[in-house]
């Protein structure tokens, strides 16, 4: 992966919306209309790779080589996260101490949020809803975990998100109870690799991404609420262009 420095590490902070002033103060992106996907390039400068980049996030994962990799191991730990709604999604902030090895490195778990439908495909195919894991290595790569959600039993972690949600947009609130983000895991965590991107505005690149091969569930309800919420916040897919996809067997 190429090197990101540090400074860039911490710009690549801001944009992942780790503050939610990051949304109040940036341009006006959406999902739709004037300030939806296709115009998000021509929105603000520094949103120029998400017209230019090529290796753009989300994708349809096709034609995957299957390859001996190593597991993915999940350190989650609980604790009390902050929620908050930042106009685009919900998103947790979670605090240091929860992370993922793989293959002897080391990403901090930085945050999870939700899109609806799933932005990433699998031949074709969009599943209900997705989590994005987002996590940081020590010199500021970046390491996203997608975990797909297709409609079933009632999810408990996400009964007990869906009873505390913020009041108001951009209203960062502290949960009050210990949440562990293994709870939204599948049992089978074998996985598609690639390099991309952020999803969102600005786009940043060299984003390594791990989809699951599981996929949880989410209740009708649960998806409802949510629904209410962001009716649809997901990116189209982009173009392959010349990338690999690697997948364990």
């Amino acid at each position: 992966m190429t090197t990101v420095c540090t400074a860039c590490g911490v710009l690549l902070l801001v944009s992942l919306g780790l503050a939610a002033a990051a949304f109040a103060d940036g341009p006006d992106w959406s999902y739709s209309g004037h300030g939806g996907p296709a115009a998000w390039a021509e929105l603000d400068p520094a949103f120029a790779t998400c017209g230019l980049g090529q290796l753009q996030s989300p994708i349809d994962i096709r034609g995957a080589k299957t390859v001996e990799l190593p597991a993915i191991r999940f350190d989650y730990r609980a604790g009390r996260p902050t929620i908050v709604d930042n106009g685009h999604t919900l998103q947790l902030n979670i605090a240091p101490g929860s992370a993922i090895e793989v293959g002897g490195e080391r990403f901090e778990l930085l945050q999870f949020h939700f899109h609806k439908p799933s932005e990433e495909k699998i031949d074709g195919q969009a599943h209900d809803m997705v989590v994005h894991f987002v996590h940081r290595d020590a010199v500021g790569h970046l390491a996203v975990v997608a975990v797909l959600l297709d409609r079933g039993n009632e999810n408990p972690l996400l009964a007990a998100l869906w009873q505390r949600l913020p009041q108001a947009k951009h209203q960062e609130v502290r949960l009050d109870l210990e949440l562990d983000a293994t709870a939204l895991l599948p049992a089978e965590r074998g996985y598609y690799t690639f390099q991309g991107s952020l999803t969102t505005p600005p786009c940043s690149e060299n984003v390594r991404w791990f989809v699951l091969k599981g996929a949880t569930t989410v209740g009708e309800g649960q998806l409802a609420t949510f629904g209410n919420l962001y009716e649809s916040n997901a990116r189209p897919v982009q173009p392959l262009h010349e990338r690999e996809i690697l997948a364990t067997p």
